[in-house]
């Protein structure tokens, strides 16, 4: 089961003291990244919190914002007056050289920050953790279903993609041997036209030896079998159980790097045209392949 490293989650819990809610987003990243943004006195807790994020996610980029208000009402706040008087007396001065009029609205001053502080009401109890280690699991569960999803579309995107690749290979395999028989039609021309007027003829068994040369160097059975083993192998990843980007991302390397052999080997423009297409469909697996987790 393909999993995307793009999501959302959000979770609100509540007790009889506090209402914690979490909202997490997560964006690709090579390895797992998270960061947690919430009040001062819980980001002690942070450890913690990326403890529980790694349980659940291997790779991607986890934001984590908490936000955690006291039901007890306004008591565990405090108004810093000198701050809020600094700002007051800075925006009359500033209004008066600007001539224009100073903000009455207590209210908005009040967001300005230093302004409200936590007091020691506010401080970290042993109960909070496992409130918050709720949130965060409520919130994973909501992520995780929404990568779910993502990755039911990646998957269906990669398979389609991955026939369009497999009918490229077919287009390939096709083409091959008559490239070789077009190249002895041809040389045999020439040369028969170069020696018609010096009365000679060329041998068969010189011609046989140089075709054969011609069809060593742009033999490709082994490139085009090694392609469809890597395409079969993508393909029950995509089906797998497990999330298998890092596996996924090698893959894709190893395909394009057949194709482009491929490609310098053939020496045919009908192969070259079905190469391009290859790599084309390669280059979009590898895009969709860096969200998988």
């Amino acid at each position: 089961m393909l999993l995307s490293m793009t999501g959302i989650g959000e979770a609100r819990v509540e007790n009889e003291r506090l209402s914690v809610s979490v909202e997490l987003r997560s964006v690709n990243n090579r390895h797992l990244k998270v960061s947690l943004r919430g009040p001062d006195a819980y980001l002690s807790l942070e450890h913690e919190v990326e403890k529980i994020v790694r349980s659940r996610v291997a790779r991607g980029t986890v934001s984590v914002n908490l936000r955690v208000d006291r039901l007890q009402g306004i008591a565990g706040y405090t108004v810093q007056r000198d701050v809020l008087a600094g700002y007051v007396s800075q925006l009359r001065t500033l209004a008066s050289e600007l001539h224009i009029a100073a903000p009455s609205e207590l209210a908005s001053l009040m967001m300005l920050p230093g302004v409200v502080t936590e007091g020691a009401a506010t401080a970290l109890e042993p109960a909070d953790g496992e409130i918050i280690a709720r949130a965060m699991h409520a919130a994973l569960d909501q992520l995780h279903q929404f990568r779910v999803r993502e990755g039911e579309a990646m998957a269906r995107d990669l398979s389609q993609l991955c026939d369009g690749l497999e009918s490229g290979m077919t287009s390939i395999a096709g083409r091959a041997p008559l490239v070789i028989q077009e190249y002895r039609t041809r040389l045999h021309s020439r040369i028969t036209e170069f020696l018609r007027d010096e009365g000679l003829s060329v041998s068969d068994v010189d011609l046989v030896r140089e075709v054969g040369l011609f069809a060593d160097r742009c033999d490709i059975n082994e490139e085009l079998l090694r392609l469809r083993s890597h395409v079969e192998q993508f393909r029950g990843l995509i089906s797998s159980k497990e999330s298998t980007g890092r596996t996924m991302e090698f893959l894709c390397q190893e395909m394009n790097r057949e194709v482009n052999t491929i490609g310098s080997k053939a020496n045919d423009v009908e192969i070259a045209r079905s190469v391009v297409e290859c790599k084309g469909a390669i280059e979009r697996i590898r895009e969709i392949v860096q969200n998988v987790e």
